[in-house]
């Protein structure tokens, strides 16, 4: 079972809730859209720098890291987030210099959350809504809107739970 990340509700909108999520570190891939993910998908399964040899076996093994949820995505970037107990200097460092492990700090998050295929003109759609619900709501946003993916390539359509998200500022 994959592990969520934690957050606080703050708020809840119609459709939206207003999240607090403490501060992250991820893995993330710019530039490669959602081919990153078989990059971060080898980096969590072992292709990283922190090598840990096993009593009777052979040779040395790398460390696996394990899944967590959501996957982030925005424009032609990709991210895992990396599970609680790691911090910018325990987490393991990739072998690949395309991953950039970064922490992001505490921040006030607005979730739409939906089920179904991710395609762009459901991003489009979902992402028109959250907008509108937080410009109704007099809710500022900051940054760029962005996906949370929770979901297995596996999952039948139908029971996939997806989210649009950006960054808001309360006051």
């Amino acid at each position: 079972m994959v592990k969520e990340v934690k957050y606080s509700l703050i708020k809840k909108l119609d459709n939206v809730e207003i999240r607090l999520y403490n501060s992250l570190i991820i893995a993330k891939v710019d530039g490669y859209g959602d081919a990153g993910f078989n990059l971060l998908f080898n980096y969590i399964t072992g292709n990283n720098t922190q090598k840990t040899t096993l009593e009777m076996t052979s040779p040395v093994i790398s460390q696996n890291i394990e899944m967590t949820a959501p996957v982030l995505s925005e424009k032609d970037s990709i991210a895992f987030v990396m599970p609680e107990k790691y911090t910018l200097e325990t987490t393991p460092k990739p072998n690949d210099e395309r991953i950039k492990i970064q922490q992001i700090p505490e921040r006030y998050v607005a979730a739409l959350r939906f089920s179904g295929r991710w395609t762009p003109s459901n991003f489009a759609k979902k992402s028109k809504q959250l907008l509108k619900e937080l410009q109704t709501a007099k809710i500022k946003t900051r940054g760029n809107i962005f996906a949370m993916r929770y979901s297995g390539p596996f999952t039948p359509w139908f029971m996939r739970k997806n989210e649009v998200a950006t960054e808001v500022q309360l006051t």
